[in-house]
């Protein structure tokens, strides 16, 4: 299996060459040259696996430059801090059923990719025998996941940049509190786009990305995007009978696009789904983009502040490699919708709208913070089940496109602990924490403030940044 540019410019490379390049060097975004088919007859031998084993096989497809063994061997360390079946499907009336992503050490969907990518990034790294700076961007959740990934390893040190007061209490705590010495945490002032543009800059900038063993742990890597496909697999052979060909619909609350792009994958492999529908917050680019087909990314002053912080991101990284798709994986169209991007503030692709819903399945919504408090009321009033703000932000815009017949699943964003603020407004209640949640809430935390300069940045990498023997 061979992965290429989203532009056009790059050489092929491997799964292993990609996962280290992160960006791709001309600018773009790696996807495989081929997209891998699953069968019927390949699902159905799927059923009795565990999720460790259903990852191997999956991954496998992709992979195809690990040996198998030692997928196994990655997929069952990646999980095994994971409770019960790693992902459990929990019902909650009205035709929905949540898919259970937060069981990991982070408890948020990000841990689901990050665990394997911990394991894939040093496995790739001691194998060439270098090290990586991985250089990230955080709106809440990537940020924790990624450091309690790769916290502690010798090969590997992080650069994690988020947004100055733009996180919950706890998503900072969660951050802040580790001390390890191959983590760094920058509060950049400004908000996530402006860290992601930071990141960006850096990553093209290929002079000093060789200089300083730049890597990427956003969703830009593919090794994300390919772990996350793994769950929408796991979910349909579990919500589904045996031997039946059951289309299901997943709703997926959208930020950056990667979660919904690993179920478009998904969906090119050949997992029947019927529908995938993208939920946003009042910050809704993406919806705008899926009803009108024109892009129309908001500045820094125009992205709102959310009670689904989360998903506080106006130019969705991930939409290039469904860009590349509906281009017909023509890399001089993308780099051409780029261009207009940058010239005109948007681009349009109304001509393809028919395509979203009638080729992709792609349908979409918004939420706002009153539909949230009123989706947690709802629920919690309804099942006794407690899900957070962006989980509601997916579930209430789910309810919008239920159809008699089609199983909905909406995808869970993390557990409701993580932004207990918005949960006391909404139902009234003071969640409780563990003795541990605790500790990390009253230790000290380490974070540097910087500005919006990639001049800074640059410097504070330089001094701190892994060098290789």
């Amino acid at each position: 299996m061979q992965y290429i540019s989203t532009r056009g410019g790059s050489e092929p490379m491997s799964y292993c060459e990609a996962l280290l390049e992160g960006l791709a060097r001309d600018g773009g975004l790696t996807v495989p040259a081929v997209m891998p088919q699953v069968d019927g007859e390949t699902l159905e031998s799927w059923r009795s696996l565990t999720y460790p084993q259903l990852a191997t096989e999956v991954l496998g497809l992709f992979a195809t430059d690990i040996p198998r063994e030692d997928l196994a061997r990655m997929t069952s360390a990646a999980y095994a801090a994971f409770p019960g079946d790693v992902v459990p499907l929990r019902s909650i009336g009205d035709g929905i059923t949540l898919v259970g992503l937060s069981e990991g050490p982070t408890l948020a969907f990000k841990d689901m990719a990050m665990q394997f990518l911990g394991q894939v990034l040093e496995y790739a790294l001691e194998r060439t025998g270098s090290v990586l700076n991985v250089l990230g961007a955080t709106s809440g959740d990537t940020g924790s996941a990624a450091e309690h990934a790769l916290r502690g390893k010798d090969r590997i040190s992080v650069f994690m940049l988020s947004p100055l007061g733009r996180m919950s209490s706890f998503q900072r705590a969660q951050m802040f509190s580790l001390d390890d010495k191959n983590v760094h945490n920058i509060a950049i002032d400004g908000v996530f786009d402006d860290c992601q543009n930071l990141v960006k800059e850096l990553a093209g900038d290929l002079d000093f990305k060789g200089a300083q063993r730049l890597g990427a742990v956003n969703s830009i890597n593919l090794a994300r995007i390919t772990a996350q496909v793994v769950y929408y697999f796991w979910a349909w052979l579990r919500a589904t009978d045996d031997g039946g060909w059951t289309e299901l619909s997943f709703t997926v609350p959208s930020g950056n696009f990667g979660n919904i792009l690993s179920g478009f994958f998904a969906k090119q492999m050949g997992l029947p789904v019927h529908r995938l529908v993208l939920a946003t917050n009042e910050n809704n680019v993406l919806d705008e983009f899926f009803r009108t087909g024109i892009y129309r990314p908001r500045s820094s002053a125009e992205t709102l502040a959310t009670s689904s912080p989360s998903m506080d991101i106006s130019k969705a990284s991930n939409l290039e490699r469904f860009i590349f798709e509906l281009a017909g994986r023509d890399g001089a169209r993308v780099v051409a919708a780029w261009n207009e991007l940058a010239t005109n503030g948007s681009f349009d692709f109304t001509a393809d709208l028919p395509r979203f819903i009638e080729e992709f399945g792609i349908v979409s919504g918004t939420s706002t913070h009153a539909d949230r408090l009123a989706t947690i009321r709802s629920v919690y009033e309804e099942t006794g089940e407690v899900i957070d703000p962006h989980t509601a932000d997916g579930v209430k815009v789910a309810r919008e496109y239920v159809e008699s017949g089609v199983p909905m699943l909406v995808l869970e964003t993390a557990k409701p602990q993580k932004f207990a603020e918005t949960i006391s407004e909404a139902i009234g209640i003071e969640l409780e924490y563990s003795d541990e949640l605790r500790t990390m809430m009253d230790a000290p935390q380490h974070v540097v403030e910087m500005a919006n300069d990639a001049e800074s940045l640059r410097v504070f990498i330089e001094a701190a940044a892994l060098r290789e023997n």
